[in-house]
């Protein structure tokens, strides 16, 4: 299996090829090395915390975007029972990008919904690359239209770069399929849980992503740009990435801090993908535990709390700007008669 190491994983990397080596060596030849190894060891427990306790927010986009990160499908299988995916949005075609369906998470039968990226080149070809369509998200609102029916609660996992911004995707209205899903999502008359397993890009996430809670993976971002985006405006050049992201606040803790998530869900030192059953275990009990609290909450109830959780997003306040020197008033202004005169 090919390894996948980034940059800032490097000397753990080393370490470990160090202490493979040594392990090898003790026991091909028959010699006492556990020293060496013991104190190997130390220093790479050692390093590991100190890199992974003190990551930059360009660094946790990087995890987010890992490709062993374990995906909506490898947490189903290891959190949900009786999965029953269901196609189509009943108008155009069945969007491989957005998955969804029936399961039972503990004694929860709820609606599982979320993208989906691939492994290799032939399954991202066939997902496009986590990068939903129309239909895909017109499939997404007709099962929680479904789910709100039989009142079953809505689960969405969210990993998108983004809708995709193709010719076919604006042929067919992407964005009105997606401003189509914000309303309906606003007025669900269903308990629903949003979590953030990967990247949260743009209008893409955010298509699946009015719930009345928003979870979110230790090392995942939510952002309205990628940082690779959002440094191509400002700074005319893509290589800023890192300062963009930085800027962005996207990270776990910043979002939790600007009440956009409403709980951050921990992943295992070095990211998801070191353990996928540590994190999906950790991600069910939050599951449960808020669907628990949503579920005995009264429906007007539910819906009022939606409402003003998204209206105060984004509140802020403009200082007036100071005056300077004298001011000139206006001239008052003549009426059309006096000026054709």
């Amino acid at each position: 299996m090919k390894i996948y190491t980034l940059e800032f994983e490097k000397p753990i990397t080393e370490l470990e090829q160090t202490l493979e080596a040594l392990r090898k060596q003790a026991d091909e030849q028959k010699i006492d090395l556990s020293a060496q190894i013991q104190s190997i060891e130390e220093k790479l427990e050692t390093t590991k915390k100190e890199i992974f306790t003190s990551l930059t927010p360009w660094q946790r986009v990087q995890l987010a975007r890992h490709p062993k990160r374990p995906y909506m499908l490898d947490y189903l299988q290891r959190i949900a029972t009786e999965f029953i995916e269901l196609h189509g949005d009943r108008r155009f075609a069945d969007d491989h990008a957005i998955i969804g369906g029936l399961a039972t998470i503990g004694e929860r039968r709820v609606m599982a919904i979320g993208q989906q990226k691939g492994r290799d080149t032939k399954e991202n070809l066939m997902r496009n690359f986590g990068s939903p369509h129309p239909e895909g998200y017109r499939k997404a609102l007709r099962l929680m239209q479904l789910a709100e029916k039989f009142e079953i609660p809505v689960v969405c996992f969210i990993d998108t770069p983004g809708a995709y911004p193709g010719v076919g995707a604006e042929e067919r209205h992407i964005a009105e399929a997606i401003a189509v899903n914000l309303r309906e999502m606003m007025v669900l008359k269903t308990p629903s849980i949003a979590v953030i397993i990967g990247e949260g890009g743009s209008g893409g996430a955010l298509g699946i992503g009015v719930c009345d809670r928003v979870l979110i993976l230790e090392n995942a971002y939510y952002s309205v740009i990628s940082p690779e985006g959002c440094a191509a405006i400002l700074w005319k050049d893509r290589a800023n990435a890192a300062q963009a992201a930085a800027a962005l606040k996207i990270t776990a803790k910043d979002l939790l801090e600007l009440d956009v998530v409403d709980e951050v869900i921990p992943e295992p030192l070095g990211g998801a993908h070191k353990d996928y059953d540590e994190t999906a275990t950790t991600l069910k009990k939050a599951i449960l535990k808020n669907l628990d609290k949503l579920w005995d909450v009264k429906m007007s109830d539910l819906l009022e709390a939606r409402y003003k959780k998204y209206r105060k997003m984004g509140v802020f306040t403009r200082a007036e700007p100071k005056k300077r020197g004298r001011v000139r008033k206006a001239p008052a202004p003549t009426s059309p008669a006096a000026s054709a005169t």
